[in-house]
């Protein structure tokens, strides 16, 4: 008869899964994919290597892992900050989706430059495709929705979605690298992005 797990052997595996993740995340926001060994990662959670592995194969496995767990936390917290009754207008949403998502990677730089384009495993650098799509849709929604409202000009709604997805990536990847970001950054982005959706006047928005 094949061993069943009980609930409360499974509850056990499940809380340690999550302490292994949550370690990883803090070591990635400090050092980086390079920094996320699996010994570093199991003392920081305070178990055992063996242990790490029984959840993660291979560092490659917990890295896409790491990188999913991140990009689910920036794609909630850009679409709740879209979702705001403040903003009123599909260009302010944009705008929202875009000022949240750079003002979160300006307080966390090492981690930002980990989602955006440090040297890493195969496995995650796919798992960046799928992370710029995941972007693309937020901005897309919006922007197709302002173009229906008659608030944006006519346009394509996912190809202007992914021309700021790479425009701001691009933006932000080399101050980050270089721990050069000035104050007048995020501002440049947003009239940036003002200017793509073909607001009226964006420079004075």
């Amino acid at each position: 008869m094949p061993y069943r797990r009980t609930p409360a052997v499974q509850a056990r595996l499940d809380a340690q899964r999550t302490a292994v993740v949550e370690a990883g995340l803090g070591l990635l926001a400090q050092h980086g994919y390079a920094g996320c060994t699996m010994a570093a990662v199991a003392a920081r959670a305070g178990i055992a290597t063996g242990s790490v592995y029984r959840h993660f194969p291979s560092k490659a496995e917990l890295s896409v892992e790491l990188f999913r767990t991140v990009v689910r936390r920036e794609v909630a917290a850009v679409s709740e900050a879209a979702a705001l009754s403040c903003h009123r207008t599909a260009a302010e949403r944009v705008v929202a989706v875009i000022e949240t998502f750079a003002s979160r990677a300006l307080k966390a730089p090492r981690l930002a430059y980990a989602l955006l384009a440090e040297p890493v495993d195969p496995a995650v650098d796919a798992e960046r495709l799928v992370f710029r799509r995941a972007f693309r849709d937020v901005f897309a929604a919006r922007i197709d929705a302002g173009v229906r409202a008659g608030e944006l000009p006519p346009q394509d709604a996912v190809l202007t979605a992914s021309a700021l997805v790479g425009a701001g990536a691009e933006a932000l990847v080399g101050p980050l690298a270089e721990g050069a970001v000035g104050p007048g950054t995020v501002p440049a982005l947003v009239t940036f992005t003002l200017r793509a959706l073909g607001v009226p006047d964006a420079d004075h928005a």
